[in-house]
């Protein structure tokens, strides 16, 4: 199963802001659109960043509600993992094991294709294993 899969199922559509926008904005788009992280992109596109629900909660601890009028861009996080329309949902789960975080935008010829989090992997993955189990009962029943 590859991460192409499971965006020909979620749909492509990625919430986006740009840098100059606000902790506040941002915080008011999460809650709206019921979503953990937002892709942070320059005026062609390009990945910039990205910001967690945890990358707010971290500055507003240290910095108070001032953080709110702070711009994203100062508290996002730049070193984006990305992955590719053909990786695989395992790669893609051990990556996200490996460095701690919950959401990885996908990349498509250099351009934001998607964003997968690791609900949608989990998801994928524990149907992909009850498929299978289905298949080894059916297998069974047959003998």
């Amino acid at each position: 199963m590859t991460v192409a899969m499971i965006l020909n199922e979620k749909g492509r559509d990625v919430v986006t802001a740009r840098a100059s926008d606000t902790v506040g904005d941002v915080c008011r788009t999460l809650s709206e659109k019921r979503i953990g992280a937002i892709v942070v992109t320059g005026a062609a596109g390009q990945i910039e960043g990205i910001v967690s629900e945890r990358d707010v909660v971290r500055v507003i601890g240290k910095e108070g509600p001032a953080a709110l009028e702070q711009p994203v861009g100062d508290v996002m996080t730049r070193s984006v993992v990305t992955c590719a329309d053909g990786d695989t949902v395992n790669s893609v789960m051990a990556r996200m094991s490996a460095g701690r975080f919950r959401h990885m935008p996908v990349v498509t010829s250099g351009k934001l294709a998607g964003l997968v989090s690791i609900g949608d992997i989990v998801k994928h993955r524990i149907a992909q294993i009850e498929r299978e189990a289905d298949q080894m009962r059916d297998y069974i029943a047959m003998a």
